[in-house]
């Protein structure tokens, strides 16, 4: 899959969203330092080593640039930014449960914010996956030329 470029000058309002899920009972909030060891195991769990890593490299920074979906005391959801490096948004993903109700897309548009909150004017989805999504719900772009991209090259197991 290609990279994509967001302008993160120029996101849509995605506030109410997060508001509703507010009220629903779903708390978008940056993953805090001593919950790293429940975040990484759940990423784990349900989306692979390789995001764990990444993921892992997120909760390291300083602040911590994983930010959580949470419902009744359980992760649903992750959006991690400068992980595989700067300016890069990802790995990001909601539980198949969770799916379908605006989780993912309150966590793109806060992980984003806190991108341009931090100086950046553009932010890259790193090899995005589900390209639609990320259209639709940023105005996300296709990078030409972008694949394989950063991942080239990436070590299997």
């Amino acid at each position: 899959m290609a990279d994509m470029l967001v302008r993160l000058y120029d996101l849509p309002d995605h506030s109410g969203l997060v508001a509703e899920l507010r009220r629903t009972g779903v708390e978008i909030r940056p993953a805090l330092a001593a919950e790293k060891h429940i975040v990484m195991d759940w990423v784990r769990h349900e989306f692979g080593l390789g995001w764990a890593s990444e993921c892992d490299k997120a909760m390291a920074n300083t602040p911590v640039s994983c930010l959580l979906a949470i419902e009744d005391g359980r992760i649903v959801g992750f959006a991690c930014h400068e992980a595989a490096c700067r300016d890069f948004l990802g790995p990001m993903g909601v539980t198949p449960a969770a799916r379908g109700r605006g989780i993912g897309r309150a966590l793109l548009w806060s992980a984003l914010r806190a991108m341009a909150a931090s100086g950046y004017a553009y932010a890259i989805v790193g090899d995005a996956g589900p390209a639609d999504f990320y259209a639709k719900a940023v105005g996300a772009e296709p990078i030409p030329n972008s694949k394989p991209g950063f991942y080239r090259g990436m070590l299997k197991t």
